[in-house]
C-alpha cells in the first residue's frame, strides 16, 4: 500500500494497522503495460512493467522527498529504461535498463536526485560460437568469438555487449602500367543490445582483387540481425576505381592510384584512403584505416603510403593490444606499410608481383601491388568477426 498520512492523537483500527504491517512484506504491486511516469502515490509501493516491448518509467522533479523509495521491477520480455522525466532531476545507477525479471529499488537523496540500487544483473546468456572466459577492468564475463556466420543461442534474455568488425576490401586495380592503392578496412562498432530470442551473427567476406580496371572490391558487413527492426551492422568497405579515383560507400576508403584523390567516407564507420602520388612513377595510397586515415604515396622517395591504424579490441576482449581493421599498403618501388600497430594483421603492397592479403577476421584491407609490366594478383581484403559478451 501506499504510504498514509495520519493525524496527531488518531486512534489506528486493527485494520489500519494490519495494512502497515503487511506493506512491510507484501508491498502493493502496480502493474503497468506501456511507458509511466511515477506519482506521489508509489512511494513504498512496488511498479511492475509487464510490457512485451521497450518501454520507460520516467521520475519526475519536486514529487518525492529524501527518503522515498519505491520498488521496480521488469515482468515483460521488453527491455524497461528508468529515466529522469526533465533536466530538474538525476536519475543515476549502475544500470538504469532493466532486463526481463530485473528490478531493483529507486532511492530518493532529495527532490531532484534519486538513485537506482539494482537487484540483479540486466546481463542476458547465451552461447555459439567459440566461448571463453574474460576479464576486463576487473569484470569477469562470457565471450563468444564468432569467426564465421552463426546462431548466438538466447538462453536468458537481456543485455549483450558487442564488438562488430565489418570485411576489408580488396585493393583497388587501376591498369597494368600503375602501381596500386592499398584496400580499405572494414568498419568497427560496438555498443550494448538487449535480445529475448536466437538470432543470426553474420560474418562478412573480404572483397577480392579483380584484374579489371574500374571494378567494385566489397568486403562484407558483420552484423547481428535480431528481431525486426534490430539490425546492428559494422560496414565492410565498398570502393569502387573509376578514371583512377576511388569513390567509397562504406567501411574505410582505399588509397588511390593513378594520381588519384581519395574521396571522403561516407558512412562515418572508418578513414579514408590515402591520395596517389602525383605523377611518375605514382606510387599508390594507403587504405584507411578504422582509426586513422591511410597516408599519401611519396613521389619523391616514390614510397607508397601506408595504411590506415586499425583498432585495439583488446579493450573488448582482454588481453595484450590485438589490432583489427587497419588499411592495406600502397604499392611503389618501395612499398607502403600496413596500418600502424596491426603489422601482424595488416599487409604490404610489394615491389614487384603482389599484395598480400588480409588475413582471415581481421578487417584488413587487402595490399596493392605494383603493375608495371604485368598484371599481378594483388590482396584481397580481410573478412569480419563479431565478439559478443555477457557477464
Amino acid at each position: 500500500m501506499a504510504i498514509q498520512s495520519f493525524s496527531s492523537g488518531q486512534t489506528l483500527t486493527a485494520a489500519q494497522m494490519s495494512a502497515l504491517q503487511a506493506n512491510d512484506y507484501n508491498q502493493t504491486v502496480s502493474a503497468k503495460t506501456t511507458s509511466y511516469t511515477l506519482v506521489a502515490g508509489d512511494v513504498g509501493t512496488h511498479v511492475q512493467m509487464t510490457a512485451a516491448t521497450a518501454t520507460t518509467i520516467s521520475v519526475p522533479a519536486a514529487t518525492f522527498a529524501a527518503g522515498d523509495s519505491l520498488f521496480i521491477s521488469s515482468q515483460g520480455a521488453g527491455a524497461c529504461t528508468i529515466q529522469a522525466a526533465s533536466t530538474a532531476i538525476t536519475v543515476t545507477g549502475s544500470s538504469l535498463t532493466l532486463a526481463q525479471y530485473g528490478g531493483g529499488t529507486l532511492r530518493f537523496q532529495s527532490a531532484s536526485a534519486a538513485t537506482f540500487f539494482s537487484g540483479s544483473s540486466a546481463y542476458g546468456a547465451g552461447s555459439g560460437g567459440s566461448s571463453s572466459s574474460i576479464t576486463v577492468g576487473g569484470i569477469n564475463y562470457t565471450l563468444l568469438t564468432f569467426t564465421s556466420t552463426g546462431t548466438l543461442t538466447v538462453t536468458k534474455a537481456g543485455f549483450f555487449d558487442y564488438l562488430l568488425v565489418g570485411a576489408g576490401s580488396g585493393c583497388l586495380y587501376c591498369g597494368a602500367a600503375f602501381p596500386n592503392g592499398g584496400g580499405g578496412a572494414g568498419a568497427v562498432t560496438s555498443g550494448s543490445v538487449y535480445l529475448s530470442a536466437n538470432t543470426t551473427i553474420t560474418i562478412g567476406a573480404g572483397g577480392s582483387f579483380t584484374t579489371a580496371d574500374a571494378t567494385l572490391s566489397s568486403g562484407g558487413d558483420t552484423s547481428i540481425d535480431a528481431t525486426a527492426p534490430i539490425l546492428i551492422s559494422a560496414s565492410g568497405s565498398k570502393t569502387l576505381s573509376q578514371t583512377g579515383t576511388p569513390y567509397v560507400f562504406q567501411g574505410s576508403g582505399a588509397g588511390a592510384s593513378r594520381d588519384g584523390t581519395a574521396l571522403t567516407v561516407t558512412s562515418k564507420q572508418g578513414f579514408k584512403g590515402g591520395d596517389s602520388g602525383v605523377g611518375a612513377p605514382r606510387p599508390g595510397g594507403g587504405g584507411g584505416g578504422a582509426g586513422a586515415v591511410g597516408a599519401a604515396g611519396n613521389t619523391a622517395t616514390n614510397v607508397g603510403g601506408a595504411g590506415g591504424a586499425g583498432i585495439d579490441v583488446s579493450n573488448f576482449i582482454g588481453g595484450s593490444s590485438l589490432f583489427k581493421a587497419s588499411g592495406g599498403g600502397g604499392a611503389a618501388t618501395t612499398a607502403g606499410t600496413a596500418g600502424s600497430g596491426g603489422s601482424s594483421l595488416g599487409n604490404d603492397g610489394t615491389k614487384t608481383t603482389s599484395g598480400t592479403n588480409g588475413g582471415a577476421n581481421t578487417g584488413c584491407g587487402g595490399g596493392g601491388a605494383n603493375s608495371t609490366g604485368g598484371v599481378p594478383i594483388a590482396g584481397n581484403g580481410g573478412s569480419g568477426i563479431a565478439y559478443i559478451r555477457f557477464k
